[in-house]
């Protein structure tokens, strides 16, 4: 992405992902939208398609449904009306952070579960709060909060401690020794 700009690299993805795995909405499973980079920087999400289960639906062993109305005792009713005998159900209803319901601090995470300030600033709040993996870059953008917020704690520690900070030049000592 440093020598192409975003709508090509997800352009560039999404055909290779086509290649490899096919057209996954012949199984019933809906693409976004977007592409995968656009998705993570605007909303934040990540799509993931476990190969595995990918391998379940196109035998049949997994089943793909368009919704569920209600659940009755071994059955489902789906919004299409239809009605269907099942084992388990499993649903993949997304990720919502869920942040501001319970962290009472409301000048680091916005109403959206996300960071009000943006990337790369959304790392730190008040009274040694730190935010990792809000910051829609996926793993590279949580490695760089990470390393923001383990040197501000190596800061705030020298500094309420009163650590002398360590020379960064080498510094060669006169060692004589006698046999």
């Amino acid at each position: 992405m440093s020598w192409l700009p975003l709508w090509l690299v997800d352009t560039i993805l999404l055909i290779l992902t086509w290649l490899v795995i096919g057209n996954i909405e012949n199984y019933g499973l809906k693409r976004p939208s977007v592409g995968p980079l656009t998705l993570k920087n605007k909303q934040g999400k990540t799509p993931v398609l476990d190969i595995g289960a990918l391998e379940k639906i196109k035998s049949g062993d997994i089943q793909v449904v368009p919704g569920i109305k209600r659940f009755g005792y071994g059955q489902v009713e789906l919004v299409n009306g239809e009605t269907l005998e099942v084992d388990s159900v499993v649903m993949a209803t997304g990720y919502r952070s869920n942040v501001p319901y319970w962290l009472q601090e409301a000048d680091l995470f916005a109403k959206n579960g996300f960071p009000k300030a943006p990337f790369p600033n959304a790392w730190k709040g008040k009274s040694g709060l730190y935010a990792v993996g809000f910051t829609k870059r996926g793993l590279s953008g949580a490695s760089a909060d990470a390393v923001k917020i383990a040197d501000d704690i190596s800061q705030v520690w020298k500094s309420e401690t009163k650590q002398q900070n360590k020379r960064t030049t080498a510094c060669h000592r006169r060692c004589i020794s006698q046999f």
